[in-house]
């Protein structure tokens, strides 16, 4: 077995992270034809031979973030900005992630926004850092602070607004069978918490020059 250390907030215990096991490729395709046939299929008929191999080489793209840090996405900034002191925005950035309890998808949009302090970020890099977080095992209201407060810690901006809207197939697909439902979270930092001015403001900005909903 590959002896690997996970994120630092995977596990509130920094020796069991120190310890933790990965798991081979050989055994998680194993896992998968154990999944296959608890399902009463079988994993050597053709449909599914190859089956193991796709679903492993799925995960890596699904949860890649566990191997990205979004400290370091951050870490280069830029400070010729002609004094730009107003809110920088990007909005309906394609949201995916996978929800901790089933396993199963999370569909969405976000919108991040900060109040820059003499510096900004590359607009990529905020995109990054929602990738970094979301393509884990994940419950909304976590990747929603994890996104703003890692923007806010490292960019030590004057404010930060994160708003996240997402469908949960835990909800969607199986249990209470409900399409069409979209959980939104919000997490408001700086000037976006205690100036209803600016929070208003970028309310406005994210549902368009229109005034539009958010659907």
């Amino acid at each position: 077995m590959n002896i690997v250390t996970p994120p630092a907030d995977l596990t509130s215990d920094p020796a069991a992270a120190q310890t933790a096991v990965r798991p081979s490729r050989e055994e998680a395709e194993a896992a998968v034809r154990t999944l296959l046939r608890w399902a009463c299929d079988d994993p050597d008929r053709e449909g599914l031979r190859d089956t193991p191999a796709r679903v492993v080489k799925s995960y890596e793209e699904f949860f890649a973030g566990y191997h990205v840090d979004p400290v370091a996405l951050l870490e280069r900034t830029f400070s010729e900005t002609d004094g730009y002191d107003e809110i920088v925005l990007l909005r309906d950035i394609r949201l995916e992630s996978y929800c901790e309890h089933h396993m199963v998808p999370i569909v969405g949009r976000a919108h991040v926004a900060y109040l820059p302090h003499r510096r900004v970020v590359g607009i990529s890099k905020l995109v990054r850092v929602i990738e970094a977080y979301s393509k884990r095992l994940q419950i909304q209201e976590k990747l929603t602070a994890q996104i703003a407060n890692t923007i806010n810690d490292v960019l030590r901006p004057r404010g930060v607004a994160v708003v996240l809207e997402a469908s949960h197939q835990c909800m969607t697909t199986r249990g209470v069978h409900k399409p069409g439902v979209a959980m939104v979270t919000s997490r408001m930092l700086g000037a976006f918490r205690d100036d209803p001015a600016t929070r208003r403001e970028f309310l406005s900005m994210i549902r368009g020059p229109a005034g539009d909903s958010l659907d």
